[in-house]
């Protein structure tokens, strides 16, 4: 670009805002109360799905599958701490570095 085809300032902040707005028409609503996809989410989910933060904030039932895992996790045995310091120097941990488990 040169000078004379650089928009004025007031131009290009009438441009952003017009783009802005126009972004902003084209994006559906989003209502609090509805349940959305998590990130993880593709194509092959087409409807949305409740997560535990969506049921714990009461924006959504819990489904079948979703009792069953916490029932599973209920009924686990607890791990003792031998276990439990076993699982820590096993993993790696962000890093995935052994040598500074997690």
């Amino acid at each position: 670009m040169t000078p004379d085809d650089t928009p004025h300032e007031g131009s290009l902040t009438k441009l952003v805002d017009e783009q802005l707005e126009l972004a902003a028409a084209r994006l559906p609503a989003l209502a609090p109360n509805a349940v959305h996809p998590s990130p993880v989410d593709h194509e092959e989910r087409l409807a949305a799905h409740a997560t535990f933060e969506d049921v714990l904030l009461g924006n959504a039932q819990p489904t079948p599958e979703m009792l069953e895992e916490l029932a599973a996790l209920e009924s686990a045995p607890e791990l003792s701490e031998e276990e439990l310091a076993r699982q820590a120097l096993a993993d790696g941990g962000a890093d995935n570095d052994p040598s500074t488990p997690e």
